[in-house]
């Protein structure tokens, strides 16, 4: 149980780092940080590219492994015999 819970433990670390890097890559929708620093300027075209679209998934599935890696960490520290 113990591999487990370190396997989790670094899969955490790694799909966080991943996860900050990729949020940081989207394009700046407007109204908020991104127009303080200039993100403004840019116009907004309706759609977007299938860069933007694949980043998109890429992210999700990758914020689903982060959720899925804390609940698997939780429910095995709340069921820890010590």
């Amino acid at each position: 149980m113990q591999i487990l819970e370190f396997v989790l433990q670094v899969l955490l670390g790694i799909t966080s780092l991943l996860l900050t890097l990729l949020i940081l890559l989207h394009k700046g929708r407007g109204g908020g940080l991104s127009d303080m620093f200039g993100g403004g300027m840019t116009s907004a075209l309706g759609s977007s590219g299938l860069a933007e679209r694949n980043l998109n998934r890429f992210t999700i599935v990758l914020a689903l492994v982060w959720f899925v890696a804390i609940v698997a960490l939780g429910l095995i520290t709340k069921f820890q015999v010590i």
